[in-house]
């Protein structure tokens, strides 16, 4: 039996699931009929971007790796393994520089993606056991209420699909196939959670298809090529229609793996391996959509769900602190858009963009509103990809398990603690954030902490519950998807 903390605040008479159907036997003649769907017609062409009016609204890949750094890529400094691909789809593509995850963990991350709202606003920050990230069997996942990218996207005739990792529940009423996505294939949560972990006493670890276990304790050095196979057959199979891929690697989240044609082939041990085999990935996929004369209705999105992990080889580059650290390692990370023939090559864009942002842009592009009946944290930023224009987004908050630690605005960072001073960082000036100048602008340290007090009434912060809050799903006798060993 399922139940849900709360009620849903933003829950609408008609459910945002429900497509909308028999509106025009409400009026009495056909000509009011035939009058009306003129009406919306011509209005939503007009509201509609060029880009979506072409030939056929866009297709969008997100390419999502798992704990890869800021530094990780040659566009963006890396040095020690090649990336040639994803430096080709920069070079052809936007780079941005100041893009962040919505969360230095990989839970709370994903939902902010997929729902464009902060982790904390639908309820994702943490699991009831108040752990970091959803472990096997756990009771919390996404709100089946909640309306992800997937599914906003459905009534507009996309196909769509969820490969590789999941993370945002493993009972049935939270796997992807609940939440908007036609095909899923891969693991609900990560590859560290198995029966090899010698820290925790898990089940086997679990490969889905749709909502069967199909193996367990799968060869992970494989994985990487599983998913780029399985990825590319959807690909050709929705070829003729829009489809939204969510491409979620496992990799390089530990314990690394990598397959038998990239091993020891980088200058930068098991690690390089790992990401030269994400970048042929990538590669696979920009040949298929050439292949396919698909190249230009394609948006394709690369990024990775928080900073690297310092305990590994990776780099966050110049940026401090890694992953589930709120200094800039943690949540600030690459991001490459390309598309080709509405993208001008080559450009390289500093304006505060976040995972955030995605939902609203990709509805925008393909001519779909946005849920009206409820809060949405993201905004769009199209104009940001098409022409580095000023960034709509004029605040991020960075929360770190349901924490509120952190707020930047314009260039100005200001970082919180109970049992400390704010420290304020120019980002501009100081990226890597060695030098505190609180104690120079006590006019910008109010500013900010009076947007963080903002953030802490709507969203909430630590034990405060914030009036625009969302609850988590839950079940109330989870179980698992395998039998513990």
């Amino acid at each position: 039996m399922t139940a849900f903390l709360g009620k849903n605040r933003f829950q609408s008479a008609r459910s945002p699931r429900t497509p909308v159907r028999g509106r025009l036997r409400t009026y009495r003649t056909f000509w009011s009929a035939l009058w009306l769907g003129l009406i919306l017609l011509l209005g939503g062409a007009w509201s509609v971007p060029a880009a979506a009016r072409d030939r056929r609204i866009p297709n969008f890949i997100v390419i999502l790796a798992d704990d890869m750094g800021y530094g990780d890529l040659g566009s963006y400094g890396a040095t020690r393994h090649r990336t040639p691909n994803l430096d080709r789809m920069a070079a052809e593509g936007v780079r941005l520089t100041s893009f962040y995850a919505p969360s230095p963990v990989c839970t709370a991350s994903r939902a902010s993606l997929l729902t464009g709202c902060y982790a904390r606003r639908v309820g994702m920050h943490k699991d009831v056991q108040n752990r970091l990230v959803l472990y096997p069997g756990s009771p919390t996942g996404l709100n089946p209420e909640e309306v992800t990218i997937a599914e906003a996207l459905k009534p507009a005739g996309y196909a769509t699909a969820i490969i590789g990792k999941w993370h945002l529940g493993d009972q049935p009423e939270f796997l992807p196939t609940r939440q908007g996505f036609d095909y899923y294939f891969g693991l609900p949560y990560p590859n560290n959670m198995g029966v090899k972990n010698p820290r925790h006493k898990f089940p086997p670890l679990p490969v889905l298809r749709g909502e069967t276990v199909i193996e367990t304790e799968p060869d992970q050095a494989y994985l990487t090529k599983r998913y780029t196979e399985e990825a590319i057959a959807f690909i050709e199979k929705n070829r003729n229609r829009p489809f939204f891929l969510f491409l979620a690697h496992t990799m390089p989240h530990d314990p690394l793996a990598v397959s038998p044609r990239f091993a020891g082939k980088s200058n930068n041990g098991l690690y390089g391996d790992v990401i030269e085999e994400l970048d042929w990935s990538v590669g696979e996929i920009l040949k298929t959509v050439a292949r396919l004369k698909i190249d230009d209705q394609t948006l394709i999105l690369f990024t990775s769900d928080n900073g690297g992990d310092e305990r590994r080889p990776g780099t966050n580059g110049p940026l401090r602190g890694g992953k589930m650290s709120t200094f800039e390692g943690g949540l600030r990370v690459p991001c490459i858009i390309r598309w080709p023939g509405k993208l001008r090559g080559g450009q390289v864009c500093d304006e505060l963009t976040t995972g955030l942002d995605l939902m609203p842009t990709f509805l925008r592009l393909a001519g779909v509103p946005l849920p009206s009946d409820r809060i949405i944290d993201g905004v769009d930023i199209w104009p940001v990809l098409s022409s580095c224009a000023p960034s709509p987004r004029k605040v991020f908050y960075y929360y770190a398990l349901g924490d509120l630690q952190a707020v930047r605005a314009g260039k100005w960072k200001l970082h919180v603690s109970p049992k400390a001073s704010p420290e304020l960082y120019d980002l501009v000036q100081d990226v890597g954030e060695t030098t505190d100048v609180a104690s120079q602008s006590p006019g910008v340290v109010r500013r900010l902490q009076e947007l963080l007090e903002q953030a802490k009434e709507d969203i909430g912060d630590g034990a405060r519950q914030g009036k625009n809050q969302r609850a988590p799903g839950l079940v109330e006798q989870p179980r698992f998807l395998t039998s513990p060993e």
